[in-house]
């Protein structure tokens, strides 16, 4: 009898389980299915859009439900809706450079389906190769990994980091004031010996400087590179190039943003994606602002972008490649990265990482 009872329990545990296991995947296929009925209709769209073109919008239906109206969302934001299923055209003027991600709530007899897509918005501009006259040639450390560049009255503020070549040879990062005439370093302030200094640019009478993966920035005063304070960054991110309008600063972090930050407490107030026509461009580094737009290093290629601020577009390039030929050959020499722009002048500053040579620039057309 005990054994009887003990068969008829397993038998009724295992129809039960069944049981249960059989609804939960109704309900999950029920699920599914809901968000399965629709799609965001591929067939009018395309991977990449520049910024004069407007996406056409609207939903497939495949079992024909009747749909009573969608409402569409880019990058979480609500631009509209459509009534029923009617194509919905979403102008791309004003939106940021990069990836759109399209989302549609679909309401239907009731019930509520979500869908979404993807494309990515480039920049409509064909940049300009711009062209360069050496206008002086200045001995500078080369020791210093250079990592930072910018004029503060007629002094180079630079930052550099303890980056290291084929020798092994590691540097101290620092803040440093320097004679660009003769590359004299006459002041400097260094960071610990773990610590990797990168960008850095002059506000206020304050220098603003970027480390690599501390994830923190220093202000330093500018008169004697005493250190202030030591603000955090905004997010746990890598430190890359540096620059400022006047008001806010500009930051890169070896992706494709540039980010526009409170510079009191160094916290995002915005941010600009860095395209050309066709694609984005990542590895932006030392950075200048020059009448309202920003000069970057493009890291590893030996050239510098001209970016519209606003938008993100890359208006020109400058080849710089050539100047390595004219830098002493040593074993730890590396790319080129520093950019200060003499507004008396109005010439440009060039070196890179441990060069022996700064190089005075004239840009043109």
């Amino acid at each position: 009898m005990k054994k009887r009872n003990i068969f008829v329990f397993i038998l009724l545990g295992a129809l039960v389980l069944s049981f249960l296991g059989s609804t939960i995947l109704s309900c999950g296929g029920k699920n599914e299915d809901k968000n399965n009925l629709f799609a965001i209709d591929t067939a009018n769209l395309k991977q990449q859009y520049q910024p004069q073109e407007t996406l056409a919008l609207q939903i497939t239906n495949a079992k024909e439900e009747a749909i009573d109206s969608v409402v569409y969302f880019v990058n979480d934001k609500k631009v509209g809706t459509s009534v029923g299923n009617k194509k919905f055209d979403f102008a791309l003027n004003g939106q940021k450079l990069g990836y759109l991600n399209i989302k549609a709530l679909v309401y239907y007899g009731g019930e509520t389906a979500e869908v979404s897509n993807r494309v990515e918005l480039v920049s409509g501009i064909d940049y300009k190769l711009l062209k360069y006259d050496i206008v002086n040639t200045y001995p500078h450390d080369m020791t210093a990994y250079t990592q930072g560049l910018e004029f503060y009255r007629d002094t180079l503020i630079e930052s550099t980091g303890s980056g290291s070549g084929p020798s092994g040879k590691r540097a101290v990062s620092d803040i440093r004031k320097v004679n660009y005439k003769n590359g004299e370093v006459y002041k400097r302030t260094q960071l610990d010996m773990a610590n990797f200094g990168e960008g850095a640019t002059v506000l206020n009478n304050k220098i603003y400087q970027l480390t690599y993966k501390r994830n923190e920035s220093y202000i330093y005063n500018a008169d004697n590179l005493e250190k202030i304070k030591t603000v955090p960054y905004f997010k746990q991110t890598e430190g890359w190039g540096l620059t400022n309008n006047g008001t806010h600063l500009y930051m890169t972090d070896g992706s494709e943003k540039i980010y526009i930050l409170d510079p009191e407490t160094m916290k995002e107030v915005d941010y600009i994606n860095v395209y050309t026509k066709g694609t984005k461009i990542k590895d932006v580094n030392e950075l200048e602002w020059v009448d309202g737009k920003i000069y970057g290093n493009i890291y590893q290629k030996d050239a510098i972008a001209v970016i519209d601020p606003k938008t993100g577009a890359v208006e020109a390039v400058l080849d710089l490649s050539a100047l390595k030929s004219k830098i002493t050959k040593h074993i730890d020499v590396d790319v080129l990265n520093g950019i200060a722009y003499n507004a008396k002048t109005k010439t440009f500053f060039v070196t890179g990482k441990n060069w022996d040579k700064m190089f005075e620039i004239r840009i043109h057309n």
